[in-house]
């Protein structure tokens, strides 16, 4: 699956007790803030277009860029909820605010910040629909498989339950009401044994749970990293994307892919803060001071590796005329056409699936 993100509305997404929230900004605006000007504008490019008359660069505004309809929304029994848009604000956004602020002032960071700074960054990696489309493949060919590992553990621990009396207790795993997973059984015509029947749905159910997973289960790694705070030459500012986390495996300008992992040795995560503000760690290595100004052939490199990270969007305080060399636009008019569709579809497509998983 592909995706484009939709243009603005006027809705703005806040918490509220009778409706839940419908735009999820996997794109926060308390970060994209500080890549616009005061009014609260920026500049975006556009990496899929429908026609080469379109323009490279459009001036928009902060809460109409970086969100999707119903993106983490979960289709429960009783109805829609947006606990997971809720827990995104609620233990990754708004703690790390502050600490984004010190950052790009140049005010001293303690280390809960550099704690802060990191959780923001780790919930960037895993909650935008990048991730989702690089790791839908292999949740689909996993899913089989794990399926049919739970099928088996079932059997064997009611087979020994039924040779020595033993009673099953229940022994929830972290996470698993999370997990899209339906066991049922059904009796066998002469009763004398039954038939175990695991399903699941692999989409969003899938997503969320794997969200829930690394940003409970794993998120220390990546807090054990030596983290830095870098700058770039003033006629070289960062910009930033729609995938802004960028995880680099680098063996040279030609040898590279962003399939880095969290705590892989000389991986290079990098995410950039403002225009002159990049956090920046290579695990297992001491790399540079913070404030350090990167060589400049460094700090282009690196503003080459964030645009072709990018997704679909790159988001600038200018029209920087760089961005198009790093990252030339793709002309394809069915293929808009069809992100658009899918992306309508998404939340009606998602929700009956995992109802009538939930049924």
């Amino acid at each position: 699956m592909s995706t484009i993100i939709p243009q603005a509305d006027s809705e703005i997404n806040s918490v509220r007790t009778d409706v839940i929230t419908r735009n999820n900004h996997y794109v926060p605006r308390l970060y994209l803030k500080h890549f616009a000007s005061e009014s609260g504008y920026l500049y975006r490019y556009r990496i899929l277009v429908p026609s080469p008359t379109v323009a490279d660069w459009k001036r928009v505004n902060i809460g109409g860029v970086g969100y999707q309809s119903h993106l983490y929304t979960r289709a429960l029994s009783h109805g829609d909820s947006d606990e997971i848009e809720q827990w995104l604000n609620r233990d990754f956004e708004t703690p790390a605010a502050s600490s984004i602020c010190k950052a790009i002032n140049d005010e001293r960071l303690e280390k809960e910040d550099y704690r802060l700074l990191v959780r923001f960054l780790a919930a960037q990696i895993v909650r935008t629909p990048a991730f989702m489309i690089e790791n839908l493949p292999r949740w689909q060919n996993q899913a089989e498989k794990q399926l049919q590992e739970l099928s088996q553990i079932v059997r064997e621990r009611l087979e020994r339950a039924h040779a020595t009396g033993e009673v099953i207790e229940s022994e929830p795993a972290s996470n698993a009401e999370y997990y899209p997973l339906r066991v049922t059984r059904e009796p066998s015509l002469d009763g004398k044994s039954v038939l175990l029947k695991t399903e699941t749905v692999v989409g969003r159910g899938t997503w969320i749970y794997a969200m829930r997973h690394l940003l409970t289960n794993t998120l220390d790694r990546l807090s054990d990293h030596k983290w830095v705070i870098l700058s770039a030459e003033n006629d070289l500012p960062w910009f930033t994307t729609d995938d802004p986390v960028v995880r680099l495996n680098f063996r040279n300008s030609s040898d590279y892919d962003f399939k880095g992992g969290w705590g892989v040795p000389k991986t290079n995560i990098f995410l950039p803060l403002s225009p002159k503000h990049l956090l920046f760690t290579q695990v297992g290595e001491k790399t540079y001071q913070r404030g350090e100004v990167l060589p400049r052939h460094q700090a282009i490199m690196l503003r080459r590796m964030i645009a072709e990270h990018a997704h679909r969007y790159i988001f600038s305080p200018s029209k920087d005329s760089t961005i198009p060399h790093h990252r030339p636009r793709v002309v394809d008019a069915q293929a808009v056409r069809n992100e658009s569709e899918q992306w309508q579809r998404w939340h009606e497509q998602q929700s009956v699936a995992e109802r009538e998983l939930a049924g």
